[in-house]
């Protein structure tokens, strides 16, 4: 499975228990990197993380290792970005 499928599915398998709390949408997706726009009526008190980290979940479930490397709020959404440490045992990752 290529990584763009990957992303895909994982959007609709989110969506499917998410919405209509909560939308995931791709941005953009590169070697190294996913944007995802995350939106609807996320709740800003409690778990406001929480959303992201469950997308984070279902890539790695997916064969997909990524972190949360950044989270930007933009009109009552959040784009948030991935990177990709690990894809199908081929590493991104520059640690050591």
């Amino acid at each position: 499975m290529d990584l763009k499928k990957i992303v895909e599915d994982a959007i609709v398998e989110y969506n499917r228990y998410r919405s209509p709390e909560v939308e995931a949408r791709l941005m953009s997706i590169s070697e190294n990197k996913i944007e995802i726009e995350f939106g609807g009526s996320i709740c800003y008190t409690c778990g406001f993380y929480d959303y992201f980290e469950d997308y984070r979940i279902i890539l790695e479930e997916m064969g997909l290792k990524t972190v949360i490397s950044s989270i930007e709020e933009v009109d009552e959404k959040a784009i948030v970005a991935f990177s990709i440490l690990e894809f199908h045992g081929a590493s991104t990752s520059t640690e050591c």
